[in-house]
């Protein structure tokens, strides 16, 4: 029996076949191996059967869903590509996760014009010209768990590497934070300074500089 399922990657609606199956007792299985028509990424997913009776929606067993915050729309692409597969990750690998998290980071620093190729002095450079409380949380990611440990593990940011409890979701955090000053924000601010020149010159006075 096909299903119409929502792709938990971009969330575009797909129609797919049952691929496998299995039963005990009062209990059977229909398995679904899928690729989303949209982004063609696969996911599984399954129909529980109780006593002949199928469960209404079926259930997503890959990817496990991520309860992290997705990434703002007005984010680059690439990097927030990177911040997705952390978040995705992170449920199954926090290491792996906390790797990709550095990468993200380094590249969202590389876009602001801080080229260095160590992390580590890429967040040194860059605390001076972020709010208190951003600098504050992107400094403490160079005393974190086994970073700090490993000096020479911020000239190879994609490394997997063991990670403190806890370390791989602050990673996430810091970053929604640094989105939101170097993205969001910027870009809320020139739609609204468009808006207001857009009445300034309706009203026949001079725009704003």
């Amino acid at each position: 029996m096909v299903i119409s399922q929502p792709c938990p990657h971009c969330g575009a609606l797909g129609v797919f076949s049952p691929q496998a199956g299995a039963a005990e007792h009062n209990l059977s299985v229909t398995i679904y191996f899928c690729v989303s028509p949209s982004c063609q990424k696969p996911w599984i997913g399954l129909h529980r059967y109780i006593n002949d009776q199928r469960e209404k929606e079926p259930i997503v067993i890959w990817p496990r869903e991520s309860r992290i915050e997705p990434p703002p729309p007005e984010v680059p692409i690439q990097i927030a590509e990177d911040y997705r597969e952390a978040a995705t990750v992170i449920n199954y690998s926090p290491k792996a996760s906390a790797a990709l998290s550095r990468r993200c980071l380094q590249s969202v620093l590389r876009d602001k014009g801080y080229m260095e190729h160590d992390l580590w002095q890429q967040i040194s450079n860059a605390k001076s010209a972020l709010p208190r409380y951003i600098a504050e949380a992107i400094d403490a990611i160079r005393h974190y768990g086994n970073f700090a440990a490993h000096p020479t593990k911020e000239k190879v940011t994609g490394e997997i590497i063991d990670v403190e409890p806890g370390e791989a979701e602050w990673l996430l955090t810091v970053l929604l934070q640094l989105f939101d000053f170097y993205y969001v924000q910027p870009e809320r601010l020139a739609q609204q300074k468009q808006a207001l020149n857009a009445k300034l010159q309706a009203a026949g006075k001079p725009p704003m500089p």
